[in-house]
């Protein structure tokens, strides 16, 4: 009964995923790309793991995934917010036609958790990823993981030269104040 349950989640979510994501997978090579797949492999984790989630909900991992996934709540509707407020997203902005609304700013945001990362939102991807894979170590999450994070660094990379397309050096000037993913470190 479990397996199948996983199946029609995966299946269901798969569908989601490929929903929002059609635009970005028509232009191979956009940062929205990379983001699917790494969605993909996270949905896969979760799904997975599900039968862990609230097994020894006290131990250290359980608690650190906790935190993980509490973060990966967070970040994202900060950054949302942010990009809104300040990123004045645009209709006008026609660079990319797969960016979300949200994602056509027509001016960097730097305040709020942009002060520090460049990209709170694939942070964010990557704390519910390793948070997901906190719930159960085997080889298969472990492998999932991975790839969603080097997919999620992609992800960055080409998100980092579309914003050097569109905002030119003052872009590059931001990326030299701020950290890509970990604030002072990464």
């Amino acid at each position: 009964m479990l397996l199948w349950f996983q199946i029609f989640l995966f299946v269901a979510g798969s569908a989601a995923l490929l929903y929002v994501s059609r635009g970005p997978l028509s232009q191979p090579g956009s940062h929205g790309f990379y983001r699917f797949f790494a969605w993909e492999c996270m949905l896969v984790l979760i799904i997975v793991n599900l039968p862990m989630w609230h097994l020894d909900p006290l131990s250290f991992t359980q608690l650190l995934s906790c935190a993980f996934l509490a973060l990966s709540i967070w970040l994202p509707i900060h950054a949302v917010k942010r990009l809104k407020a300040e990123g004045k997203p645009t209709e006008a902005r026609n660079d990319d036609p797969a960016l979300y609304g949200f994602e056509k700013t027509s001016s960097i945001v730097s305040t709020g958790a942009f002060h520090y990362i460049r990209h709170p939102m694939y942070t964010a991807l990557m704390l519910l990823a390793w948070g997901a894979f906190l719930k159960q170590f085997t080889w298969l999450t472990l492998a999932l993981v991975l790839a969603a994070t080097v997919l999620l660094f992609l992800t960055a990379l080409r998100d980092e030269q579309e914003c050097i397309a569109h905002f030119g050096d003052a872009y590059r000037e931001y990326m030299r104040r701020t950290r890509r993913f970990i604030p002072f470190l990464l």
